[in-house]
């Protein structure tokens, strides 16, 4: 298996690489560089594909860390075609002198086999899976309320998930990727629900009195953490997958708030206002003390985001005149890196790929970030309306 050859890395990002036109094509890549990054791009070259297809591919590499350069340039030529019987494609290995894939695709619709070639070359040539086929839940506006919705990665295929005319927010995947954990003001009061995708069954999971928010699963599907005020002030919570057996994890009598896993099970990450200002703290999982995780350079940070090989955590932080910033710092705390601006990041199964709100005048869009070549490309500005708190799946 080739690999690209390697680079000096910023200290995060070589931590990192160690480790909606509902339902049309996209008609065009919008491509938005706000801050070029250290690392260099992999600079590969396409030839043979045209419409949906190369436009597919151009997407799902450039967001994990492709440039597309003319032939003279690249280090790898991707080649094909397609037709209404299936794909073809290849990698020539420009310094190999070789190809290094070659494979013809069949047996699904374009956007399927388009998108297994384009993981096929991300992990021939980078040695990690490739995210084409994943999916992302997130919340859309409609009007004054809210409601959740599922979309491939790339924005294509989106689907209105709930109904409840309310307010839906705070998406989160089980690791089987077949149920979604969620909290609604259906019943007029914010309380947490699963969702199986599958089966179409919904189920109540805590509705205590006060807030029931922020659910989110353990890595091994079992426990489930979030933020209850049953006992007074907003506090982070473990129980069981359906709610039962609940432990009561803080007892600062301030805001706790957006708990997120480590990936082995053993820690919860969450902000809370227990020093003033809010910052990210992490717990046993298992109960015990409080810790400060330190954010050198930031003051505040909300919504962090433990990233799939426990290496880095992302957050949002807030800088003076309301600007939000993405921000990662390792999980034992350190110097701060600003990724873009915006806020709600989630981390792509591939642990390089992050997904967040930017803010495009009053709307609200989705946005996809290389974090070690720090380019960003927005998902199809033809939604109907604001999302944010996107979810990858995992």
């Amino acid at each position: 298996m080739s690999k690209a050859t390697p680079k000096r890395l910023p200290a995060l990002a070589g931590l990192l690489l160690a480790g909606l036109a509902l339902g049309q094509a996209q008609r065009s890549i919008d491509v938005d560089v706000f801050d070029a990054g250290k690392v260099k791009a992999i600079p590969v070259t396409l030839e043979g594909f045209t419409g949906e297809t190369l436009a597919l591919l151009k997407f799902d590499l450039f967001v994990q860390g492709f440039e597309f350069v003319d032939k003279a340039k690249a280090q790898f030529t991707i080649k094909g075609s397609h037709d209404e019987s299936g794909v073809s494609g290849a990698v020539y290995d420009h310094v190999k002198r070789a190809f290094i894939l070659n494979k013809r695709y069949r047996g699904g619709g374009t956007r399927l086999l388009a998108h297994t070639f384009a993981n096929n070359v991300v992990e021939t040539i980078t040695g990690s899976p490739g995210i084409g086929l994943t999916r992302v839940a997130f919340r859309q506006f409609h009007g004054r309320n809210t409601e959740i919705h599922v979309a491939d990665f790339d924005g294509h295929n989106a689907k209105r998930l709930t109904l409840d005319n309310s307010i839906a927010a705070g998406p989160e995947w089980t690791p089987n990727n077949n149920t979604l954990y969620y909290y609604s003001y259906r019943r007029h009061n914010p309380d947490i629900y699963s969702h199986n995708l599958q089966t179409g069954v919904r189920r109540t999971v805590a509705r205590y009195s006060g807030s029931n928010i922020s659910p989110t699963v353990s890595p091994d599907g079992r426990r489930l953490a979030m933020v209850l005020s049953k006992a007074g002030s907003p506090d982070i919570w473990v129980g069981s997958a359906n709610g039962t057996g609940l432990r009561r994890l803080t007892t600062t009598k301030e805001a706790e708030s957006s708990p997120c896993w480590s990936p082995d099970g053993r820690w919860i990450c969450f902000a809370s206002r227990a020093s003033g200002s809010t910052r990210l703290y992490k717990i046993p999982a298992n109960g015990g003390a409080m810790s400060r995780i330190r954010t050198i350079g930031v003051m505040n940070a909300t919504e962090p985001d433990w990233s799939p090989d426990g290496k880095a955590i992302v957050f949002t932080t807030m800088r003076g005149g309301g600007v939000f910033e993405v921000c990662i710092v390792p999980p034992g705390g350190g110097n701060v890196e600003v990724l873009a601006t915006g806020e709600d990041p989630s981390w792509a199964p591939n642990s390089r790929t992050l997904m967040f709100t930017r803010r495009s005048g009053r709307k609200r869009v989705l946005s996809v970030l290389d974090v070690p070549t720090k380019r960003v490309k927005t998902l199809p500005r033809s939604f109907p309306g604001n999302c944010s708190q996107s979810a990858w799946t995992k």
